[in-house]
């Protein structure tokens, strides 16, 4: 990725991504599963790129798919670095109607002022976070700090990385939106995943 990134190669594999992404969400979607929010990991050469939100709609658009069932997450870097010239793409981006997601809230740059700049939609709290929020006080009070400030903001919050039960019930308990993890599912192939949908496992809310 580091080469791809330098090479500038980042962009055409980013694009495929985006596309594939979409095509498979319209599959699903044809099949009569249930629909998901497709969430797709955005690069900063992506991001800073004048042409990727004509990208983004073309990806839409090809797959026939509703832009409230994609999601684009970016790190707190790649907006900081990215900042000066965001307003435009990003409210561009928002109105397609699909989601902004700030991917490993809380270990980039400690500036704040962008989330009332942008329209973001949700934080997601990075695992290194979320990993010791039982055993670790820090972890816990940062962790609930991130959550409470998102709801004050209006955003929603997602923690990543979640293994334990315990984990989850603490999540819970400080009212996060929406988890991630291992404790639900390792990574799958689309037809496993699938296979998911149409059985999710009991016992997890």
């Amino acid at each position: 990725m580091p080469f791809a990134e330098e090479s500038g190669l980042i962009l055409p594999i980013g694009e495929w991504v985006l596309n594939e992404a979409c095509r498979q969400s319209r599959a699903w979607t044809d099949a009569g599963l249930p629909k998901v929010r497709m969430a797709v990991n955005i690069s900063a050469l992506q991001f800073s790129y004048s042409g990727f939100p004509s990208a983004v709609e073309s990806a839409l658009r090809t797959a026939r798919v509703d832009a409230r069932q994609l999601e684009l997450e970016v790190t707190e870097s790649v907006i900081m670095q990215n900042a000066a010239g965001l307003d435009v793409s990003l409210e561009r981006l928002k109105s397609l109607g699909l989601a902004l997601a700030i991917d490993d809230f809380g270990t980039g740059y400690s500036s704040l002022s962008y989330l009332k700049r942008f329209p973001i939609d949700k934080l997601k709290i990075d695992q290194s976070f979320v990993q010791d929020v039982t055993t670790d006080e820090d972890d816990a009070a940062i962790t609930s700090a991130i959550i409470g400030l998102t709801r004050k903001l209006g955003m929603l919050t997602i923690a990543e990385g979640v293994e334990t039960q315990g984990q989850l019930d603490f999540l819970k308990l400080e009212g996060c939106d929406e988890v991630q993890g291992f404790l639900f599912s390792e990574p799958l192939e689309a037809d496993a995943f699938a296979a998911l949908l149409q059985a999710p496992p009991a016992g997890h809310a």
